[in-house]
């Protein structure tokens, strides 16, 4: 079972900033780690891989020093990563980076399963997933929960919902995206570790995936940010003390002032 995991190097949640000028994360200074979404992705598609035998490749879109989260993927039992970084991909937004990606999976071959976290903690958005799937045009079932059974002419899971959770069967090659509940991650191993640090990266350029450049960074957006700033305050506001039911009493007491 050859399967492709996308990760992605996002800022800390906790030192998140942006640049003014660009309306972009910056990057520049700032701690960065592996999508926790993409950890537990990483971690299913090692599992299946000692289950069933086959390949686990970590591909991750982004500059140089992305290379840091591939490695890191290796250490938890990825066999190989594979980073698509070319500064003709900056500013691309969920369709440029769902398009440089597929363009990367068909370079890199023949594959029975691409599994993605279900969304990248930066954006929140949950596009690139089933953008990567439409690209492809593979089948593909997001906020996957549980993998169910999975052979080599398909699989069956379980897709998280607001009310429990619906089973699908898909044919391979497919698409998944997962959420934490699937699995718990696993310590990277001291000789997991060491195989990483020896391990050699793959590059791919815009020009070995065969990207047109119109469809690859800002020029290949459809959509941009136009402006970031912080909403102001709106109006006053009103804060209430004591215990809950004394609480309750005034928030009715203002409202029935105001209605």
């Amino acid at each position: 079972m050859d399967i492709i995991v996308c990760i992605k190097q996002v800022p800390d949640t906790k030192d998140v900033r942006l640049d003014p000028e660009t309306n972009t994360l910056a990057r520049e200074g700032v701690e960065s780690i592996m999508n926790p979404f993409d950890r537990h992705a990483l971690e299913e598609a090692v599992r299946i891989k000692e289950e069933l035998g086959g390949t686990v490749i970590a591909l991750s879109m982004g500059p140089p020093q992305a290379e840091a989260v591939l490695r890191e993927a290796i250490s938890c039992g990825a066999d190989e990563g594979v980073l698509v970084s070319d500064r003709a991909f900056a500013g691309a937004d969920t369709w440029a980076t769902s398009y440089t990606l597929a363009r990367a999976v068909v370079t890199l071959g023949n594959f029975d399963l691409i599994l993605c976290g279900k969304q990248a903690i930066d954006g929140d958005t949950a596009q690139v997933g089933p953008g990567m799937a439409s690209q492809l045009k593979l089948p593909y079932v997001t906020c996957v929960q549980k993998l169910r059974t999975m052979d080599e002419t398909g699989l069956v899971v379980e897709r998280m919902m607001d009310d429990g959770y619906d089973v699908v069967r898909l044919p391979l090659p497919a698409l998944l995206t997962v959420v934490k509940d699937i699995n718990e991650p696993r310590v990277p191993s001291l000789k997991g570790k060491m195989r990483a640090k020896k391990a050699e990266i793959r590059i791919l350029h815009a020009a070995d995936i065969g990207a047109e450049e119109q469809c690859i960074g800002l020029a290949g957006s459809p959509t941009k940010v136009v402006s970031v700033f912080t909403p102001k305050p709106r109006g006053n506001r009103t804060v209430f003390s004591g215990t809950p039911a004394e609480q309750v009493e005034q928030l009715f007491a203002q409202l029935r002032d105001i209605l």
